[in-house]
């Protein structure tokens, strides 16, 4: 007891506050429960309102503002680290280095006060204009209790006037208590009502100077710093003048386009050269016939067992049986003529890079998609049909092999086609490899929907485009 007596604080101080709060927390109940009634007083509560308003408005302005000083600081960080760079590429027996110093060092100069004054006339100003807003926020919150307080004397004042058995000491204390708990209100309700609604006048004051201030000394700075740099630029063109015979000129990329057909036949032609210098094939080694024309593949490597002359290990590609049928029948009857024939067709196919493509069974395919196949293929589409492709952007045609695209046209995608190559008896190698090539450079083989639907030609209307210009819809 003597330990709370010496900081001030005494067992009956102690024994009040919680009496005070065990009241209001009775009197709250009551009054939600609507069995007590509350003292409202609605131009105030709009007062408190607009203070809530005023303080989330003038915090979020004080963080915006720290963001804008923290990124300020960054530029000039930033410009100071290039005009260094400068400085350091500047070499001493070039025109202008000591001008090109003291501009560097204006320009640190500059920011440095553009910086400090946003702080001095902007930030701090903030934080005093801020920092009246807890004080107010804590005599808002004190006021509201002592209207609790009130509206309980009050209540136990008519109670006890309203009792059967009457006593007048007990009335008159809570007659004094009442008085004295509405005098404390009052006057803290006075002060806020005049102080609340001035504050809230303030902030319009408040917002001019400050977004005034900024907005002068942002005018002022780049100002200077348009000095600054207009001094920068006469130096460098008179650094300009006196070197003009070593300008570096910049040009423009060109954009490289693909011949897909010539650099497939290229690489067909590379790869069968060196094929037909070498000799025929052996037979097999136990001299046995072939009895089965199918040629079986695994993890792309031939059988032993399925060697056999090269007319009969062709089988019908899905997208030209006619053609392979046509072309394993003339290798057979080559062979029946002439065995030389015979092997310098099976090897040149089987020195081709892609042996064991040569002979897969299974349709290639063009990103993903299964190229070729009677499934995939509608009486309504061009043969071959893949998917379809909607323009996104304008693209102008720069060869006679390309389409032109205006944005929203509708592209029915098929297989890259050489009539040519077809005909040869690596023709399903010559697809897998245009598919390849395909997905490398991001080109596509298509026919527009409006010719497809008008002219029902695909020779004369299909051409390549740039994947990347259009966007799949089917």
């Amino acid at each position: 007891m003597a330990e709370l007596g010496s900081k001030g604080v005494t067992a009956g101080k102690i024994a009040s506050n919680v009496q005070k709060k065990l009241t209001r927390a009775q009197e709250k109940v009551l009054q939600k429960l609507g069995k007590a009634d509350e003292t409202k007083d609605e131009q105030f509560e709009q007062c408190v309102q607009n203070f809530n308003k005023q303080l989330s408005e003038g915090t979020r302005l004080q963080k915006d503002l720290r963001t804008y000083l923290a990124s300020v600081k960054a530029m000039h960080e930033a410009s100071k680290k290039l005009t260094e760079c400068l400085q350091e590429v500047y070499e001493p027996d070039w025109p202008g280095r000591d001008d090109t110093n003291k501009i560097a060092e204006n320009n640190d100069l500059l920011w440095t006060d553009f910086h400090q004054k946003l702080v001095d006339q902007a930030l701090l100003t903030m934080d005093t204009y801020l920092g009246q807003f807890p004080d107010i926020k804590s005599r808002i919150a004190k006021r509201g209790r002592k209207l609790v307080d009130y509206d309980s004397a009050r209540h136990h004042f008519e109670a006890l006037q309203t009792a059967k058995k009457k006593d007048e000491t007990k009335i008159a204390k809570a007659e004094e208590e009442l008085v004295k708990a509405q005098k404390v209100f009052e006057e803290m309700n006075v002060d806020l009502q005049e102080e609340l609604p001035s504050l809230w006048n303030s902030r319009v004051g408040f917002y001019v100077n400050t977004f005034q201030s900024i907005a002068g000394l942002e005018e002022n700075f780049h100002k200077e710093m348009s000095k600054l740099n207009q001094n920068l630029h006469d130096v460098l063109l008179g650094l300009d003048k006196q070197y003009s015979g070593n300008a570096f000129p910049v040009k423009a990329q060109p954009r490289k386009k693909t011949k897909l057909f010539a650099r497939l036949r290229k690489k067909m032609s590379s790869d069968s050269t060196p094929a037909k210098a070498n000799k025929s094939p052996s037979p097999p080694p136990d001299g046995s016939p072939i009895t089965s024309p199918e040629t079986k593949t695994v993890n792309h490597e031939l059988e032993p067992s399925t060697l056999e002359a090269p007319g009969a290990s062709i089988p019908k590609s899905p997208s030209q049986p006619a053609e392979a049928a046509h072309a394993g029948a003339e290798a057979a009857g080559s062979e029946a003529a002439a065995g030389d024939e015979a092997s310098k067709t099976e090897a040149d196919s089987g020195s081709s890079s892609l042996p064991a493509v040569v002979v897969e069974t299974f349709p290639a395919t063009v990103n993903g998609t299964v190229e070729g196949g009677a499934s995939s293929e509608r009486a309504d589409m061009p043969p071959g049909f893949l998917f379809k492709v909607q323009a996104m952007h304008d693209y102008t045609a720069t060869d006679s092999d390309e389409l032109q695209l205006k944005a929203g046209d509708v592209v029915l995608v098929i297989p890259f086609e050489n009539p040519e190559e077809q005909l040869d008896v690596g023709a399903t190698a010559m697809n897998l490899r245009l598919s390849k090539l395909q997905r490398d450079e991001g080109w596509l083989m298509g026919v527009k929907e409006s010719d497809w639907i008008q002219r029902k030609e695909l020779d004369q209307c299909r051409g390549v485009f740039p994947e990347n210009f259009t966007e799949r819809v089917q």
